[in-house]
């Protein structure tokens, strides 16, 4: 079992791949991340079993944003 503790901050909670989270490396932190192009549906967030939420950002395909993100770099 994951929790919040043990969640590396460069992984999605939900799936445990990685979510591509620009802040999470300190390579890329002064970069924007891809979720400030986003509108991620509340409702995803509250799926999360409440111990995984704010440990981590989600996946692009967790979030369900996938399409949003193909649209806005076409």
């Amino acid at each position: 079992m994951t929790t919040s503790a043990s969640l590396a901050s460069h992984l999605c909670p939900a799936c445990g791949s990685r979510n591509d989270c620009t802040l999470a490396d300190a390579k890329t932190a002064a970069q924007p991340c891809w979720c400030y192009s986003v509108s991620i549906d509340p409702a995803v967030l509250k799926a999360l079993p409440e111990h995984l939420r704010n440990a981590a950002c989600l996946c692009p395909r967790c979030a369900q944003v996938s399409e949003q993100l193909s649209a806005s770099r076409a």
